[in-house]
């Protein structure tokens, strides 16, 4: 039964792997929007941005993107507290 029970799920899990893969679009052909239009024509007029990229990141993203930076920050921080530890503890 156990068996029987593992096989279905993994020849399911395999159609659904198989069906996924099946509906990705191929490299390179992304699905256009009317974003994508918007962001071509207007990002250097009103970032004053030659790359679209960075004009999409730190203007009309640009809460987001600190709010990214400013985790990150914290992690870093976090994580030189956990390895430098306490000068002059008990061990140090």
């Amino acid at each position: 039964m156990k068996n029987s029970f593992r096989a279905a799920s993994l020849a399911i899990l395999f159609i659904l792997l198989i069906v996924a893969v099946l509906s990705i679009r191929p490299f390179g052909q992304p699905r256009e929007t009317a974003m994508d239009d918007y962001f071509i024509a207007r990002a250097q007029q009103e970032t004053g941005s030659n790359n679209v990229v960075t004009s999409i990141v730190f203007d009309y993203r640009a809460l987001d993107t600190l709010g990214e930076t400013t985790v990150l920050f914290a992690a870093i921080s976090g994580m030189f507290a956990l390895f430098l530890g306490e000068k002059g503890g008990k061990n140090g």
